[in-house]
C-alpha cells in the first residue's frame, strides 16, 4: 500500500489534537471504567462496605496499583469492587450513562462496550434487567452526540453460564447488543469449554469475539478461531509467539499467524493493559509495532480505563511517543477498528465516510488505497 500525504500545517499528533480526532474503541469493559467518585457514592447508596478507600484519589491509586501487578489473575481482583457497586438497575444505568459521557469527552465516535450480566445478579436482577439498564444508560449518555455505542455481552470463562448469556445476548440483538464474548482468567479455562454457547451464536448468525492470546499463548488463539468461530481476538497479542527469525531476514510467520493475517482477523490490542498484566515491560517494547509493520489488522483499545488509567487519547498518544506514529497511522488504526466493528456494513461505511474521514481531513489529505 502506497500512501502520499499532503497535510496542512496543523502540527504533530499531540494529546489535545488526538483528543479532537475521531476514535473507535472495540474492547472496553464497563466495569473497568467507573469514575472513582461514582464508586464511592454508589457504595454508600447500595450498602457496599468493602471499598478500600472512600477518598477518590486514594481509591484511584489503589485500583491502579492493584491492577499493575504483571499478572492477569491479580489484575482481575480489582473488579470485585467495581462489580460490587453495580448490583442495582439504577447503579448500572448511571455507570453506563457516565461511560458514554466520558467517551464523548474523549472524542470517541464509535464504541463497543463489554458487560457480563451474570456478575450483576446478587441483589435479584435478571440478565435481562442488567442489559436493559446498560442500554438505557448508553442511550442517555450518547443522545445528541457524535457517539454511536453498542454492547457486547461477556460470559465468564471460569463459570458455567455461557449458553444462557449467549441466548440473552441474541435476544437483545435488535436493541443494541451486537456480540458475544467470554472473559476472565484465560489460563486453565480454554474457550472450547464453552463450545455450546459459541455454536448457538453461530447458528443464530451472531457476532463472536473472544478474549484469547492475552495470558495464554497461540493455542488459546487457535482454539478461539478454529473451534469457537471467533471473528475478532480480544487482545490476541501473543500471536507474536508464532513469528520466527528466518535466516537473518524478515521475520517469518507460522501457520497460525499467517492464517490470522491472511483472513484479516482483527486483533483488539490494549497496550497499557498488556503492560499491567506483564505482556511487555513498557510501551516501546510492546509487539504492536511489529504487527503493524507486518500489516496485521490491528485495532487499539483501552480495556479498562480506570484500572489502567487510560483513555483512547492516551493510548494513541503513548504509541505516538513510543513509535513516532503520524496522522496517517492514527487514521489507519481508526478505520481498521470501524471496519472491524459488529455494526451492519452500511452503518460502518456511514461512520467511516461521514464521521472518521471528515474528522481527519483537517489533519491530513490522503491519496491512497483504503487500508486492507
Amino acid at each position: 500500500m502506497s500512501i502520499a500525504i499532503h497535510a496542512p500545517d496543523v502540527g504533530p499528533p499531540t494529546v489535545e489534537r488526538i483528543r479532537r480526532a475521531p476514535k473507535v474503541v472495540l474492547h472496553d469493559h464497563l466495569d473497568g471504567g467507573l469514575r472513582p467518585e461514582t464508586m464511592i457514592e454508589l457504595a454508600a447508596e447500595t450498602g457496599y462496605e468493602r471499598l478500600p478507600s472512600t477518598n477518590p484519589e486514594e481509591l484511584t491509586e489503589w485500583m491502579q496499583r492493584g491492577a499493575n501487578r504483571k499478572d492477569l489473575t491479580l489484575y482481575l481482583e480489582t473488579f470485585d469492587h467495581t462489580v460490587g457497586v453495580m448490583q442495582t438497575f439504577d447503579s448500572i444505568q448511571r455507570i453506563a450513562r457516565e461511560c458514554a459521557e466520558d467517551l464523548v469527552a474523549d472524542g470517541v465516535v464509535y464504541a463497543e462496550i463489554r458487560f457480563a450480566p451474570e456478575l450483576h445478579t446478587e441483589k435479584g436482577l435478571a440478565h435481562d434487567d442488567a442489559i436493559e439498564a446498560v442500554l438505557s444508560g448508553f442511550a442517555a449518555g450518547s443522545d445528541n452526540t457524535p457517539l454511536t455505542i453498542r454492547l457486547i455481552c461477556s460470559a465468564m470463562r471460569h463459570l458455567d453460564h455461557s449458553l444462557e448469556v449467549a441466548q440473552v445476548a441474541v435476544k437483545w440483538r435488535d436493541q443494541g447488543v451486537v456480540g458475544f464474548d467470554i472473559a476472565g482468567p484465560e489460563d486453565g479455562f480454554p474457550p472450547d469449554d464453552h463450545i455450546l454457547a459459541f455454536q448457538y451464536c453461530q447458528r443464530e448468525n451472531f457476532h463472536i469475539t473472544i478474549h484469547a492470546g492475552e495470558a495464554y499463548g497461540p493455542k488459546s488463539i487457535w482454539k478461539a478461531l478454529q473451534y469457537c468461530g471467533a471473528e475478532r481476538l480480544g487482545h490476541g497479542i501473543r500471536i507474536i509467539e508464532d513469528l520466527f527469525d528466518h535466516d537473518g531476514e524478515d521475520r517469518a510467520l507460522g501457520r497460525l499467524a499467517s492464517f490470522v493475517r491472511d483472513r484479516r482477523i482483527p486483533l483488539e490490542i490494549c497496550p497499557t493493559s498488556n503492560i499491567n498484566t506483564g505482556v511487555a515491560e513498557k510501551i516501546s517494547d510492546h509487539p504492536i509495532n511489529e504487527l503493524i509493520k507486518l500489516r496485521f489488522r490491528i485495532t487499539v483499545n483501552t480495556d479498562n480505563r480506570l484500572m489502567s488509567n487510560v483513555s483512547m487519547t492516551s493510548e494513541l498518544a503513548a504509541l505516538v511517543d513510543a513509535f513516532g506514529y503520524d496522522w496517517d497511522t492514527l487514521r489507519w488504526l481508526s478505520v481498521n477498528a470501524m471496519k472491524s466493528s459488529f455494526l451492519p456494513f452500511k452503518e460502518r461505511l456511514q461512520i467511516i465516510e461521514h464521521v472518521i474521514k471528515p474528522g481527519y481531513s483537517p489533519l491530513e489529505a490522503w491519496r491512497a488505497e483504503p487500508p486492507v
